[in-house]
């Protein structure tokens, strides 16, 4: 079992930055892949960014690119993704997933963890 616990999310201005904090518990965080999703109202939830279990590997959407970053600190169980230049598009609920498999995953089937979700909206 893993739990998984996302904050950060709040009401922002188009450019402005925010970071997404994700506390993992349950199990050894060094074993776990993790990945962000997003979902906004009446549409599927789809990949955002991932980083593997060895701090390494990243990879991101297309549409985020150059705007977003994962990171984790392994001492605190903690995978953030800090969000920059955010966009109105971006408005969505945010969450936090983990899977043992090794490497990066971008497909939600793939992993067997969820956090609650944190809300990120960005109007002005």
């Amino acid at each position: 079992q893993v739990q998984l616990v996302e904050s950060g999310g709040r009401l922002v201005q188009p450019g402005d930055s925010l970071r997404l904090s994700c506390a993992a518990s349950g199990r050894t965080f060094s074993t776990l892949s993790m990945g962000w999703f997003r979902q906004a109202p009446g549409e599927e939830r789809t990949f955002v960014a991932g980083i593997s279990q060895n701090n390494i590997t990243t990879q991101y959407a297309d549409s985020v690119k150059g705007r977003l970053a994962v990171s984790r600190d392994m001492a605190k169980n903690t995978v953030y993704l800090q969000m920059n230049s955010l966009k109105p598009e971006d408005t969505a609920v945010y969450y936090c997933a983990a899977t043992s498999r090794l490497g990066v995953w971008t497909n939600s089937r793939s992993f067997d963890y969820w956090g609650q979700g944190t809300q990120v909206t960005v109007s002005s």
